[in-house]
């Protein structure tokens, strides 16, 4: 969680297996793309920071966060991964669509990792405004995107 005492970003790289050989799906919200695509990008960056190959990265879009769940079950499905991170931006608005949205894809992420032997690793921001994505997609708080990245390469070094 960033906080004014964590930023996303920092961690310890020693305590981080060696990624080389991983097979890494990454399926993306285009909606909020702005955040989105900055996400995906400090996921991508520190893949391969610790010897995850292009090769071995394979982003697919959904239109909208909603989507993660089934588009992170395909991906997985259609390729043979080691671990797949779901990102996507849900900002609250003036109605309950947001909390309808949150869980629901909270709740599809937790069910592909009791279903699959693999991790799905939750990378999805759930922000009161626009400004608190920002500061966690590479602004003040980091990006979150790195720390998903950094869980799915702890995530596959510990089934292994």
């Amino acid at each position: 969680m960033a906080s004014s005492l964590k930023n996303l970003s920092k961690y310890d790289p020693e305590t981080v297996p060696d990624a080389s050989g991983m097979k890494i799906g990454i399926v993306v919200s285009e909606w909020n793309e702005e955040v989105t695509a900055a996400l995906a990008e400090g996921a991508v960056n520190s893949l391969k920071k610790h010897g995850c190959n292009d090769e071995n990265i394979i982003v697919m879009p959904v239109p909208g966060s909603f989507e993660l769940t089934f588009g992170s079950r395909l991906i997985a499905e259609k390729h043979a991964l080691d671990a797949v991170i779901a990102i996507g931006c849900v900002i609250q608005g003036e109605t309950r669509h947001f909390e309808f949205i949150c869980q629901a894809v909270a709740h599809g992420i937790t069910e592909l990792n009791m279903e699959y032997d693999i991790p799905f690793i939750f990378g999805v921001l759930t922000t009161e405004n626009q400004q608190q994505a920002l500061d966690r997609a590479g602004g003040k708080h980091g990006n979150k995107g790195d720390e998903a990245a950094i869980t799915a390469i702890k995530m596959v070094g510990l089934k292994r």
